[in-house]
């Protein structure tokens, strides 16, 4: 049994029966006797933790493992997103847990990246219906919704009985947001209502969703507005979800796209105050955050199993061939990225919390993390030599996610431009 995410019940959630966290030694913070390196977590970052993160993370863990861990290959093959798994993280009250009230666990923003970086260990297609439900979503209506629209709809989110998704991406805009078709305008016919029409592509989630948060440019003044669709109140023809099928990546997640044609929204559904790129980036930004945990997850689930493979498996000899020097180099490169990975992401993570961080930060963070996450877990496959095309061996798995991470939400060439602007003062975008 795993207990829900409480600031009350986190140190008791320690306590828990072993499971395949514990047992492994990942989370919980060590106690040496001796002097010793723990290739696991190489700089102790665990020592930076609170008992409660140390705790909310252990509970993250042993749920992955134990839950997740057992469908991944058969998900990620057939490409079926299992729709309980949020319910399932919503019981636990992992869902939207940095947000305060509205049955939220209100937890540290390094606690909420423990939970990610726990998630993604297991597929990053995971992480991202997590995220995509946490952060932009729950986060989304949390920071610009008005106080009736989120005590209508956050407590049921967080409990993964309402499932969100986010609609900013266009078929013709990806990298380029302010260029948006998608167009909003008042109800010719129907009073404190508007109707929104245009199309979103690459959405997770939107096959699935009842609410989505969409943004659109107001037809009379072009000007960039956040709405909260709600599937139940249009009409047939007015709002179409198609999933998106045969990805080469994030298969163990559900991917679609938002259409909409005359898709009626009432008035108070459109966000009140925010206006512009300011909402969806500041959106983007704590799900960006999220990806930086998320992929050093992934890639510390490489180095184990390439480890793993490169001590049982023998050639020349009969030796092992992590005793070989290019094996070593390939697991050190690895291993040494992922732990200042880890630690810068809870730096950023403390700054958040004292409100202190700026999106640069989080740029530059999700810009390393995904890009070194993706280098050293292509370096880790050859370790696998031909048995690398086997999907039992996850490593491909993991690789062909790791290319979306680095493209999706501001790929890396993107965060690069807005951390050059950040440094020169120039803008190179145009």
């Amino acid at each position: 049994m795993f207990r829900p995410l409480s600031r009350q019940c986190a140190i008791a959630m320690r306590r828990m029966a072993p499971g395949p966290a514990r047992a492994a030694g990942i989370w919980c913070r060590r106690e040496h006797t001796q002097a010793s390196f723990d290739w696991k977590d190489p700089l102790n970052a665990s020592t930076t933790f609170t008992d409660e993160e140390l705790a909310i993370a252990e509970t993250a863990e042993s749920y992955c493992q134990e839950r997740l861990l057992p469908r991944v290959l058969d998900a990620y093959r057939d490409e079926d997103y299992d729709i309980k798994i949020l319910e399932e993280m919503g019981e636990l009250g992992l869902l939207g847990a940095a947000i305060k009230g509205y049955s939220c666990a209100g937890v540290s923003n390094v606690a909420s990246g423990l939970i990610t970086r726990a998630v993604e260990r297991v597929d990053s297609g995971y992480r991202s219906g997590y995220s995509v439900q946490s952060a932009l979503a729950m986060g989304g209506i949390d920071q610009f919704a008005s106080p009736e629209v989120k005590e209508k709809y956050l407590p049921g989110m967080a409990k993964g009985k309402i499932r969100g998704a986010f609609g900013l991406t266009e078929p013709n805009h990806g990298s380029d947001p302010g260029s948006m078709e998608s167009v909003a305008r008042p109800h010719p016919r129907k009073k404190g209502f508007y109707v929104l029409s245009g199309s979103k592509t690459w959405i997770t989630n939107s096959p699935i969703a009842e609410v989505l948060v969409v943004w659109a440019k107001l037809e009379s003044t072009g000007k960039i507005r956040g709405f909260l669709v709600d599937r139940s109140m249009c009409p047939p023809g007015t709002l179409e979800t198609p999933p998106i099928k045969n990805k080469n990546g994030l298969r163990a997640s559900i991917t679609g796209m938002i259409q909409m044609d005359e898709c009626p929204v009432p008035e108070e559904h459109m966000f009140p105050e925010v206006e512009g790129l300011k909402g969806p980036f500041a959106c983007l930004n704590s799900a960006r955050y999220g990806i930086a945990w998320g992929t050093m997850g992934a890639l510390e689930d490489c180095i184990d199993r390439a480890r793993t493979y490169a001590l049982e498996r023998k050639q020349f000899k009969g030796n092992p061939i992590a005793k070989y020097q290019l094996v070593q180099k390939k697991l050190a490169d690895a291993t040494t990225d992922a732990a200042y990975g880890i630690l810068a992401a809870a730096q950023v993570g403390r700054l958040k919390d004292e409100g202190k961080a700026f999106p640069e930060m989080v740029s530059m963070i999700k810009r390393q993390n995904c890009d070194r996450a993706l280098v050293n877990a292509r370096a880790l496959q050859e370790i696998f030599g031909g048995n690398a095309v086997s999907d039992e061996y996850g490593i491909g798995r993991h690789v062909a996610n790791l290319f979306v991470t680095q493209t999706y939400e501001g790929q890396s060439d993107i965060h690069s431009l807005i951390l050059g602007r950040a440094i020169t003062g120039l803008q190179a975008f145009c």
